[in-house]
């Protein structure tokens, strides 16, 4: 059955787990693409094309089970053994990734040798397999929305197939600027923009990051041609997160954490993440050991709740940074705590539930990323605080282009200078961090994410099409 709106990412909205008598288990995912997609309906037959990441999904996919308006990819059957493999961890998380993020450390990193160039053709493998499976699916004229770095060639792959398609693709990215995109091989970064330039229409998080991509363009292939681009920030959803933050295993989980604060008058500084290199979890936790230092007065007054979830941890740089920040928030608590205080509440097992707690708690959030193409935190922390909440946001967050005005702005390589933040926060009038904490619940609600996903649909099918 052929659809007229299709989504394509390498995850998608289920996931399958093999149970021990054969069995296979299917689990909702979430996120803001989930929620935007149920926008239009269960009526609109749209067809969502993911990839089958683990072995119940391989499995669902053997025996033809599925999800109906999900197609599912086991991309090692399509294209050979070990290209999904190569495709996600050896070119998306561990170039692209780290190119949109500046991640490298580069007197010794990247090195694009013949290993790197057999991991692209695996990379250009699974977009392929996305770009055939897509086309076989969409109706004439239908709208296809390819989501991010894992899929960038897929636009043009696609157009090749399907010139009669609406395609677009958004970056959830950052976009790295010329300078730092230009680590990349010139061939490469050119079959990359021209991949993207494939589609319709682009869209992306900030008009930083668009502006990026377009002097990208400019420098790499002579700028973005017919393709339009837009801009699309995508908010928090804020009828989902106050219902759900009210809901009674959320209110187990603040009774569990008050009891591990240790005192009514304590304040707090929460920070939820993923152990991803970009989050800069490692210079929060030193700067909140240097607040303890500088600023004496808040020993025993202030507990720091880092959730720090385990992220990409088949990757060994990953593995490095899980252990680094259990070690710094460990060294912390054996330097400065005591019998009846505990500084560094460090939680690394994810909890929904618990996050919303912390969210509801926090006197100060920490969001204080490297490079991040939004940082939903940021947005949802306003949302379901109880009794208002201060920012300490990183310019370098996209969220910082609609929050900065309200948040206290940090530069998430100065340790000192977010230590001095961290203790500005704490000490807000209540009367100012309430007010505040309005402006930024209005603004990081301003595009939900059913109206996020239907404002690109709607773009996309007006958009001129380069194929004409």
């Amino acid at each position: 059955m052929v659809s007229d709106i299709l989504v394509a990412s390498n995850r998608g909205p289920v996931s399958y787990a093999l149970r021990e008598d054969g069995a296979l288990e299917a689990r909702r995912g979430g996120g803001g693409l989930v929620s935007g997609l149920s926008a239009i309906g269960p009526d609109a037959g749209a067809v969502w094309v993911c990839a089958a990441l683990g072995e119940g999904d391989r499995e669902a996919v053997r025996r033809g089970v599925g999800e109906t308006g999900v197609r599912m990819l086991d991309v090692d059957a399509l294209a050979g053994e070990g290209t999904h493999a190569d495709a996600y961890n050896g070119i998306a998380n561990s170039v692209l990734w780290f190119v949109h993020h500046m991640l490298y450390q580069t007197p010794m990193e990247p090195v694009f040798d013949a290993a790197f160039r057999r991991r692209w053709e695996a990379y250009r493998a699974y977009n392929r397999a996305f770009a055939q499976a897509l086309a076989a699916e969409a109706a004439p004229g239908a709208a296809v929305l390819i989501q991010d770095y894992h899929l960038t060639l897929a636009p043009g792959m696609l157009r090749a197939l399907r010139p009669d398609l609406r395609i677009g693709h958004f970056s959830h990215t950052p976009w790295a600027p010329p300078e730092y995109f230009g680590l990349l091989p010139d061939d490469i970064a050119r079959e990359l923009l021209e991949g993207m330039l494939g589609a319709d229409r682009l869209g992306f998080l900030t008009h930083r990051w668009a502006d990026a991509f377009a002097a990208c363009c400019a420098r790499v292939v002579g700028g973005t041609g017919r393709t339009e681009i837009g801009v699309h920030g995508l908010g928090a959803d804020a009828a989902f997160l106050r219902g759900r933050s009210r809901q009674e295993d959320v209110e187990e989980r603040m009774a569990a954490l008050r009891e591990q604060i240790g005192g009514a008058d304590r304040k707090t500084v929460i920070r939820v993440d993923r152990t991803e290199l970009s989050k800069n979890i490692v210079r929060g936790l030193l700067a909140f050991r240097e607040l303890l230092a500088a600023r004496p007065e808040w020993r025993g007054r202030v507990v720091h709740i880092a959730f720090a979830y385990p992220s990409r941890q088949d990757l060994e740089v990953y593995r490095r940074y899980t252990a680094e920040v259990s070690r710094v928030a460990e060294e912390i608590n054996a330097e400065y705590g005591t019998e009846t205080w505990t500084p560094v509440l460090l939680h690394v097992k994810d909890d929904f539930a618990r996050s919303l707690a912390a969210y509801r708690l926090a006197d100060v959030a920490l969001v204080n990323p490297i490079r991040d193409g939004m940082n939903l935190v940021a947005k949802e922390v306003p949302v379901v605080s109880d009794e208002g909440c201060a920012l300490v946001l990183s310019r370098e967050a996209g969220a910082f282009e609609e929050l900065g005005a309200d948040a206290v702005a940090v530069n998430p390589y100065d340790v000192t200078a977010t230590a001095e933040a961290l203790h500005e926060a704490l000490s807000m009038p209540p009367a100012d961090r309430a007010d505040r904490t309005k402006r930024l619940a209005a603004a990081a609600t301003a595009l939900p994410p059913q109206r996020w996903f239907l404002d690109q649909l709607e773009a996309l099918r007006a958009a001129p099409s380069p194929a004409v």
